[in-house]
């Protein structure tokens, strides 16, 4: 068997909100897989945290990806110490959750702008350096709240279904350069985000009975996912959305 389908050994690859969570989990999991990792978030403590913990070729910048600015100072650091990018992880993510009529105009562009339109820029920015790989990969970490309907609140499920259609839409316009572009979309993982609401035990009950697999997923298990889709192995993957979701979206109604 050619191990090399199966690592990332030598990949530049960059993962935004890389210091906790599904980002951190993602961050470890190509570390050992072999990869050359930068690991891109706002707090300067968290990102030290991760380095003092993890073992391989890191990397860490402390920039604002909802920000043109940070974007900027990301996309120098790639250009000064790599000139070429493999693999990039949009996981940035942010929510504000609250009735529709009740956003204000500030908290809808906070969430746009940090789940949504980073993502989208930072795609374009990075696109002649993905394009000198010859394996270019692009990961949009979306949510199921961007394929059915969840108690996120509207905003935040319009950023993640923006994002699946976007892995559509750079999956086929993009073929062509080498570059191909997936999704997963995550359940609610146990993350820093997602306890906030977790810690209800009402609510925590409800989500276990919506799960077949009646558990609440860990960050290692997306980061699984994340991989997989940027190996060698998954060479003929493109534009698609898996959901890594304990088998949530496709429950349907069981009454016993």
């Amino acid at each position: 068997m050619n191990n090399n389908r199966w690592a990332l050994t030598g990949r530049k690859a960059i993962v935004t909100g890389g210091s906790k969570g599904i980002g951190e989990a993602t961050v470890k999991e190509f570390l050992e897989l072999g990869a050359d990792v930068l690991a891109v978030a706002r707090n300067r403590e968290d990102l030290e945290k991760l380095q003092n913990n993890a073992t391989g070729n890191l990397h860490t910048l402390v920039a604002d990806m909802s920000t043109s600015e940070g974007r900027e100072q990301l996309l120098n650091w790639v250009n000064t110490n790599w000139g070429a990018l493999d693999i990039l992880v949009n996981n940035v993510g942010t929510n504000i959750r609250k009735p529709t009529a009740a956003y204000t105009s500030d908290e809808y562009d906070f969430i746009m702008n940090t789940n949504l339109r980073s993502a989208f820029e930072l795609n374009r920015s990075m696109y002649p350096l993905l394009s000198k790989s010859a394996q270019g990969n692009i990961i949009h970490v979306t949510s199921v709240a961007g394929l059915t309907h969840v108690r996120t609140g509207s905003v935040y499920g319009m950023t993640k279904a923006a994002l699946t259609q976007l892995t559509r839409n750079l999956a086929a316009e993009w073929a062509p350069d080498n570059i191909r572009v997936n999704a997963v979309a995550p359940w609610y993982i146990s993350t820093p985000l997602a306890q906030t609401v977790l810690q209800n035990e009402e609510f925590y009950n409800n989500v276990i009975n919506r799960t077949p697999l009646k558990k609440i997923g860990k960050p290692e298990d997306v980061a699984g996912a994340v991989s997989f889709l940027c190996m060698p192995a998954a060479a003929y993957i493109t534009g698609q959305t898996i959901a890594v979701d304990g088998g949530f979206t496709i429950n349907g109604f069981h009454p016993q």
